[in-house]
């Protein structure tokens, strides 16, 4: 009779992790020192929230077209200015500039009276509970570098990511699942670096998730489960003699847990992005149709699911099916990308009120940049890149609700009233989960690290 050869332990964890999106950290982690860094951590003192739904529509969304009403730029339109503007100094063609109206209406929301433009009716209808910040600014007017610097907080460099930051702060509430997962259908300015963890400890990266057939590759079991667990557990005795004999060795140790966390990864991560349960109401909030994986819909609702399950930080990177927020070319395209993504942040919205997980999570909606309120001809039908002001909101867990805070000027070209950077929004979320963002720091090739280098303040005015 032949004998069947146990398993290598190169070929169990191949068969539990390899070629998996999902599994980054614990890859890399084999070579990690010992310690188990995804256990839940403390905050430096009592959090707002618990955990954060971030929603980033790429590509540089009009503050003047959505969030930011001017009616001076209606009432100046075709009248020319004088700017310095880093998109379009030295340009050719750019010699003279016109201001440009906006192209949809701003209608006074909820009880609060916030004015949002027609293109988000939708979000505006949840608009009692929105901190909206009128006076964002950020120091680059690439798409790369504001990206870069509105994702890690530095806008040249590679750094660790927001969410990277906040998984090495809190660890994880659930185990079976990543602390930091990021939902986007493919990948944006900046690349993985949006998502990256840098020099933090390698299980701290964001898991990319992909919607479509199969979000998470390679993760559903190609054995039985009861023989899975009865390999894993004759590795793990092969492995605890092997550790014995070597005095403890960390990358071992590592190693070791690794295989038990893929082993529940496994058995969560499939359920989680199941939707069968969801009720017929609540897929058609999302303007999910039943069966559907994919869609921005789809990824609100994922991220709904995953903060349910103890997820702390997830990202929705809104890529758009017909192209991003980038209108230099047509303004219209406005119109189709805030369709895509209306309805179901609202929906998101309001299904986590209904279930008590506002009153935990804090939503925050952001892009990189504005887009000019001026262009070379008044009729021009697209904006440029714009980083003096911009518009960003957030709600739940610690936010004032139905506030603005914040302007830019009349025709929407500076911040110039409470001006908000980039640092200072990552200082407030910081904030927010209980982190003071001076204190929150790495040692890294000799020298204490943060997300906000040397800068930001905490926006106190939009805290409950």
């Amino acid at each position: 009779m032949r004998r069947t050869p146990l398993p290598h332990r190169r070929q169990l964890l191949r068969s539990a992790v390899a070629g998996s999106l999902l599994f980054p950290g614990i890859v890399q982690q084999l070579l990690a020192d010992d310690g188990d860094k995804l256990a839940a951590g403390l905050p430096h003192f009592p959090a707002r929230a618990k955990h954060v739904i971030f929603l980033f529509m790429t590509g540089g969304v009009s503050h003047v077209d959505t969030f930011d009403p001017k009616p001076a730029l209606t009432r100046d339109h075709g009248k020319e200015i004088q700017a310095d503007h880093p998109e379009i100094k030295d340009r050719p063609g750019y010699e003279r500039i016109f201001l440009k109206r906006p192209q949809w209406d701003f209608v006074p929301r909820g009880q609060c009276g916030t004015e949002i433009s027609t293109l988000f009716s939708h979000v505006g209808s949840c608009a009692d509970w929105l901190a909206v910040i009128r006076s964002m600014h950020t120091s680059h007017s690439n798409h790369y570098n504001a990206t870069l610097g509105m994702h890690t907080g530095s806008f040249a460099f590679s750094r660790p990511s927001l969410g990277s930051w906040l998984s090495y702060a809190l660890g994880s509430e659930n185990r079976n699942l990543p602390s930091f997962v990021v939902l986007a259908p493919q990948q944006t300015y900046a690349g993985t670096q949006v998502y990256a963890n840098d020099f933090l400890p390698a299980e701290h990266q964001g898991t990319l998730v992909v919607p479509g057939a199969e979000p998470v590759a390679n993760v559903r079991p190609r054995v039985p489960a009861e023989r899975q667990q009865m390999e894993l557990e004759a590795l793990r005795a092969l492995n605890e003699v092997h550790l014995e004999a070597r005095g403890a060795d960390a990358a071992l140790a590592a190693r070791m847990r690794s295989f038990q966390t893929a082993f529940g990864m496994q058995r969560a991560v499939p359920e989680a992005f199941d939707f069968s349960r969801e009720t017929a109401a609540t897929l058609e909030s999302y303007a999910v149709r039943p069966g559907q994986n994919a869609g921005f819909g789809w990824q609100c609702l994922a991220a709904r699911r995953l903060v349910e399950r103890g997820v702390r930080f997830v990202e929705l990177i809104d890529t758009g099916s017909s192209g991003n927020w980038d209108a230099h070319g047509d303004m219209l395209s406005h119109e189709g990308l805030a369709r895509n993504v209306d309805q179901p942040i609202a929906a998101l919205l309001k299904d986590l009120r209904q279930r008590g997980l506002l009153d935990e999570t804090l939503v925050v909606w952001t892009t990189e940049f504005g887009r000019t309120p001026f262009n070379n001809t008044a009729d021009a039908k697209g904006r440029e890149h714009h980083p003096w002001a911009f518009s960003s909101w957030l709600a739940g867990a610690g936010i004032r609700p139905g506030i603005v805070h914040g302007a830019s000027d009349e025709h929407g070209l500076r911040a110039v009233e409470n001006p908000v950077h980039v640092h200072d929004l990552h200082a407030t979320i910081l904030h927010l989960m209980g982190f003071d963002h001076e204190r929150l720091t790495f040692r890294h090739a000799g020298r204490d690290y943060r997300l906000t280098d040397v800068h930001g303040q905490v926006v106190r005015e939009i805290l409950a």
